[in-house]
């Protein structure tokens, strides 16, 4: 546990009531010294790193005033404004945060007090600003990798799930979503099977599902996001596929999304998808479904015009069928990187001898089973790889 004996002297002074009077001894104490530092004779160090060093203790003892006004109900909701805005520029808030009396409670609260208003749906805008400046400083503390598992074992994650579960599209609504899922996705941002096996534990599924079907774009990006992560991990694809009711129902919203960006494109919300289903295709078992049940917007020309589409046309290359054989040569454009991973046969189905290749271009015999009747394109691990005739 960090120590902040400054703080802590802060929450002391909290406590008296002389609070006011000894505070501003305190800070007076604090200008004296300062100039002290500042001072021809009386500092070590050059003027130059003094004055860094003075701005830091400003803005720590800032941070540490408004994290003591968030006890405070009279101060609390400017404190969440100002902390949350300036998050990125206080070093080490969240350690400040987790270890200081009464705050994550305080924090609880906030998120507590609006649930009455989810349903029936009266939340108004000025409660969701509120609550999801509150969800801003625990995207904090779970980002932090010093809090990430103590807020984990505490379990705080689950005071989110209500607001994952509402189905209002209003603005106040949309906005506590993004906010609730932007803490989930913080939490899986860091590859950590622990993490994971807590989320699946909870039901987090579920959850992110309901988003992808009903939220707004934005919305919809992130709960993809954290699928994607859950399935990266081995826990997470094995979870998903270890049922075929739980494959279907992530491959039915999937497919649901897919069939609705063919309406109203979203290259970033796609990425996602189709890495969703590059990793599902790891799993032999929910590869073979993926041959019957992969949406035919990603057979055929529909995203055509996107990058994207070359990810997309892996899925079913990744998945061999029975379909003809192509053979003969192809003009390969990859990333250098890759020539390794590509002759040495990091897909089966891909036998190739590099014949000749210059600084962007290798020239490749190839022959390979293709599963579809798709463009020339196929992929290793997440670079994409484009195949033209000569």
């Amino acid at each position: 546990m960090h120590s902040y004996p400054r703080f802590l002297l802060l929450c002391s002074l909290s406590l008296s009531p002389s609070r006011k009077k000894i505070g501003g001894k305190v800070r007076e104490s604090a200008r004296k010294s300062s100039q002290f530092m500042n001072s021809p004779f009386g500092g070590l160090g050059s003027p130059a790193s003094n004055a860094i060093e003075v701005n830091k203790d400003r803005k720590m003892q800032s941070a540490e005033q408004l994290v003591l006004d968030l006890s405070n109900p009279d101060l609390r909701e400017n404190a969440l404004l100002e902390l949350s805005k300036k998050r990125e520029l206080f070093q080490d808030l969240a350690p400040l945060l987790w270890n200081s009396f009464g705050t994550i409670a305080a924090l609880l609260q906030e998120i507590v007090s609006i649930y009455p208003v989810l349903s029936p749906p009266n939340l108004t805008p000025a409660q969701s600003n509120r609550v999801c400046n509150a969800l801003a400083l625990l995207q904090c503390v779970a980002s932090h990798p010093d809090t990430r598992m103590l807020f984990l074992n505490a379990h705080i994650p689950l005071y989110l799930y209500p607001f994952l579960n509402t189905t209002s599209k209003s603005r106040p609504f949309e906005y506590l979503r993004l906010t609730s899922l932007g803490v989930i996705g913080a939490l899986v941002k860091v590859d950590d099977t622990e993490v994971i096996s807590f989320l699946l534990s909870t039901e987090i599924i579920p959850l992110c599902l309901r988003t992808m079907e009903m939220g707004s774009e934005l919305s919809k990006t992130v709960a993809t996001f954290i699928v994607q992560k859950i399935l990266l991990d081995d826990v997470g694809l094995d979870y998903i596929c270890t049922t075929a009711e739980r494959f279907f129902a992530v491959g039915r919203v999937l497919g649901n999304m897919v069939a609705a960006l063919a309406e109203q494109p979203s290259s970033r919300l796609l990425k996602h998808i189709i890495r969703c289903y590059l990793r599902l295709s790891d799993n032999p078992r929910a590869c073979d479904a993926l041959r019957s049940c992969l949406p035919d917007m990603l057979r055929d020309a529909t995203f055509r015009r996107s990058d994207n589409e070359k990810v997309a046309t892996a899925i079913a290359l990744q998945c061999p069928g029975t379909s003809g054989r192509v053979t003969g040569w192809r003009r390969i454009r990859t990333y250098a990187g890759e020539l390794n991973r590509l002759t040495s046969g990091a897909f089966g189905f891909l036998p190739s001898v590099v014949t000749s290749t210059s600084k962007s271009t290798v020239y490749v015999n190839v022959n390979f089973q293709l599963s579809l009747s798709l463009p020339y394109l196929f992929i290793t691990n997440s670079v994409v790889i484009t195949c033209m005739k000569e």
